[in-house]
């Protein structure tokens, strides 16, 4: 049984559809303060009032730095602190190789690395004034460990969270700040919509627990991750797939009968 985190304040970027809003709603569910932060103030709103009593909304470009240092002010001023950020803000279009350009590659890494950077930046004076705090990180298994065409932009995006993540962590250990990351496999989100049975039925067929993950397994990790007995754990990766990437071929899950 964790203790509880009631009364205490998160950020969480990207906090309007998909992980970002299961994390804001598990967060809330816990009794935390929750800044929805989304580039959609109505999408954000419509988060919040499902939250309900301490949660709200804000509008931000993780990608400017104003905006970030904005964002931070504010959870500070409606709440008086900032306990947990949860840098969760990403994007991921699709372009390969030879049609990708760097527009898009710069986009990309802005949002999913950069980002991230300048969202951990913009909360330190805070916790740092606190002496704790918890930075969590979504990640992912494509970059760090997997691939996928048309993602080497996002893989780069998310294999360097992981390097900054690292140093990060050995800087603010001082601080009683912990860096972490959750590495998410095939999670079933709004954005699968549309995708089909089929489609779905041959991302869970590649998974050795048979099914996709769900928003919750990503948020529960998280709200470990920001709990007091996570405390000495900082510069750590948990992967949350389902196995996914264990077997070293398709064959593999065929001999499981």
């Amino acid at each position: 049984m964790l203790k509880s985190l009631a009364g205490r304040t998160v950020i969480v970027t990207g906090g309007s559809k998909g992980i970002g809003r299961g994390l804001a709603l598990r967060f809330g569910e816990a009794g935390l303060n929750v800044l929805v932060v989304s580039r959609h103030l109505d999408q954000a709103e419509k988060v919040a009032k499902e939250i309900g009593s301490g949660a709200s909304a804000f509008v931000a470009d993780v990608a400017d730095p104003a905006a970030c240092e904005a964002m931070a002010a504010e959870a500070v001023g409606r709440y008086g602190s900032i306990d947990v950020l949860c840098a969760n803000a990403g994007i991921f279009p699709a372009a390969k190789l030879g049609e990708m350009t760097a527009a898009d590659f710069d986009q990309v890494i802005g949002v999913n690395l950069k980002g991230s950077f300048l969202s951990v930046s913009a909360c330190l004076p805070q916790m740092k004034r606190q002496n704790r705090g918890r930075i969590v990180l979504t990640s992912s298994i494509t970059g760090p460990i997997t691939g996928y065409p048309g993602w080497t932009h996002y893989g780069a995006s998310k294999a360097g969270q992981l390097g900054f993540m690292r140093t990060a962590a050995v800087e603010l250990a001082p601080w009683n700040i912990t860096v972490n990351a959750v590495m998410p496999g095939n999670i079933l989100t709004e954005g699968l919509d549309g995708m089909g049975e089929d489609y779905l039925a041959a991302m869970a067929a590649s998974i050795p627990m048979k099914r996709l993950g769900s928003v919750a397994d990503i948020a529960n990790t998280a709200l470990f991750f920001a709990s007091e007995e996570a405390g000495y754990i900082t510069g750590q990766t948990i992967v949350v797939d389902g196995g996914q990437v264990l077997p070293e071929s398709l064959g593999a899950l065929e001999a499981m009968g």
